[in-house]
């Protein structure tokens, strides 16, 4: 037990020793210099958007072009769409010809136009488009 109070003892010391010769090292106010504005220090980190030459990619995905259905051309009337664009064509037509049910607004009714692209149903969930358009992108090898 003994060992343990002079430990301690010792670190009161320390402790007592420290806080004072902080008070008497700190410099007055009066005796202050004014800081210099902050100048910050150099980041390693690299900027987000570097002055030089960007590599262009190619978009990959559903936002890649691809060739489409005659169907799907004949509504877009385009030879090649992103799965993005046509699902956005596509809602723009809804929108437009107000085929949304107003009571569920998940449910859209398809008029002629629209039976041609999903498989000629007379409703479709609006979670179904993806999965009706799937079959009208032409897979490229």
């Amino acid at each position: 037990m003994s060992s343990i109070q002079g430990f301690v003892k010792g670190c009161r010391a320390l402790m007592a020793a420290s806080s004072k010769a902080a008070v008497a090292t700190k410099p007055s106010a009066a005796a202050a210099k004014p800081k210099p504005p902050s100048s910050k220090k150099p980041s390693k980190k690299p900027p987000l958007s570097s002055p030089g030459p960007r590599k262009l990619t190619r978009p990959t995905g559903i936002l890649k072009i691809t060739p489409v259905s005659p169907a799907l051309r004949q509504f877009l009337g385009a030879p090649e769409a992103s799965r993005t664009d046509a699902v956005k064509k596509i809602w723009e037509y809804i929108k437009l010809h107000n085929l949304q049910n107003p009571a569920n607004k998940k449910e859209i009714y398809c008029d002629d136009k629209l039976k041609t692209i999903f498989e000629g149903k007379d409703k479709v969930g609006f979670l179904e488009i993806g999965k009706l358009l799937s079959c009208h992108f032409v897979k490229a090898n």
